[in-house]
């Protein structure tokens, strides 16, 4: 497990001085981790961070995460709760003993609840709520540092396990369930200990849905079968892509796949310092265009990563998002053509000096199984 982050924390603060804000409420888990090493989703538990401007902040989980919290070395205040108890108003005393009357309180707007968000607004009605920290989080977080991309790589090699594996469990006749079922048998059996996301697994048509979910269908030959997945390492995941064929590809198929290539390593040759998110999605989709395939081409380039699999920034149309050395994103361009066939190509990478380097190296040409 990581530990707590004085650095990270001291940032935020810094941006709550300048903006005159009396204390945020960090209501992401994501956050939490992010700052003080800890780890954990609570679902409907209440797990949150009280920084505050000119004061020391304070840890609020979950009583059964209480000693868990104390062992990544947070050095200030913790409480628990019990699940009977009403966990925000204890919350809200607590920070009444330190700021009273508040004027001015930053959310996470991209995560805290409604019904959380109207609590905290009839503890303190007169507050300014106005400021949105999530933006902030995702900006600081959006620079990986050295202990990040060391973590982001050993994510990488894992689903490069976990591609062989899947590999290994090709045959006709199986089902998408049983091929994802050995695939992360054997991986977590090499001691990788768990998927970033469930596994995915399609074939033949049924890969025409980005977004479809591994079923029962049964692998037939002379098809392509699509595997997204990801692992996780000390809180940093892995996310990528392969499409191989199961038997003998007909030529479209192999076209298909070609055009996706292309695109995919097009996008990751271009990738520096100083270039636009919006310009790198152009690269591959104009390649997929003058193909022929532009309209089913139906997603963005790609999605920030690190601690999750879909984190800020998006490669995408419209982003004018300049690079810089340590941004963290995947490159993923696809082709979905309902009825016949998907094919997707997927690799992370994170952005240095001279270019790029990916976090996965499973062959992205078409592999015969």
């Amino acid at each position: 497990m990581a530990k707590f982050n004085q650095t990270r924390l001291n940032k935020l603060q810094k941006t709550l001085v300048d903006k005159q804000i009396d204390f945020a409420f960090i209501s992401d888990y994501k956050t939490i981790q992010y700052i003080t090493g800890f780890g954990s989703n609570p679902y409907e538990r209440i797990l949150a961070m009280i920084v505050f401007a000119d004061k020391d902040p304070f840890i609020f989980a979950p009583a059964l995460e209480v000693e868990v919290v104390k062992s990544v070395g947070w050095p200030y205040d913790l409480y628990g709760y019990q699940d009977n108890e009403d966990g925000l108003e204890m919350i809200y005393d607590h920070i009444k003993e330190r700021s009273a009357n508040p004027k001015k309180i930053a959310t996470e707007q991209g995560n805290l609840t409604l019904s959380r968000f109207n609590r905290l607004q009839a503890a303190f009605p007169d507050a300014d709520y106005s400021f949105n920290l999530t933006p902030v989080i995702e900006h600081q977080r959006l620079i990986k540092d050295e202990d990040e991309i060391k973590k982001l790589e050993q994510a990488g090699r894992d689903a490069d396990l976990a591609f062989e594996a899947g590999f290994k469990a090709l045959k006709v006749g199986k089902t998408e369930l049983q091929v994802a079922a050995e695939l992360e048998f054997a991986t977590k059996n090499r001691n990788v200990p768990e998927m970033s996301f469930g596994t995915l697994v399609q074939t033949a048509e049924h890969a025409a849905d980005p977004h479809g979910e591994t079923s029962d269908l049964a692998l037939k030959n002379n098809s392509l079968v699509l595997f997204d997945l990801g692992t996780v390492y000390k809180g940093y995941i892995s996310d990528a892509s392969r499409t191989v064929a199961l038997g003998t590809p007909t030529d479209h198929m192999r076209e298909v796949h070609q055009v996706v290539l292309e695109a995919q390593l097009a996008a990751q040759a271009a990738v520096k310092p100083g270039i636009t998110a919006a310009s790198l999605d152009k690269i591959a989709r104009d390649i997929i265009e003058k193909a022929g395939y532009g309209k089913y081409f139906i997603h963005r380039l790609g999605h920030g990563m690190g601690m999750s699999e879909h984190e800020y920034p998006s490669i995408m149309q419209g982003n004018d998002l300049v690079l810089e050395p340590g941004m963290c994103f995947s490159l993923e361009p696809g082709v979905y053509i309902p009825g016949d066939l998907g094919v997707r190509i997927e690799d992370c990478v994170h952005v240095t000096e001279n270019g790029c380097q990916p976090f996965t190296h499973m062959d992205k040409k078409l592999q015969l199984f």
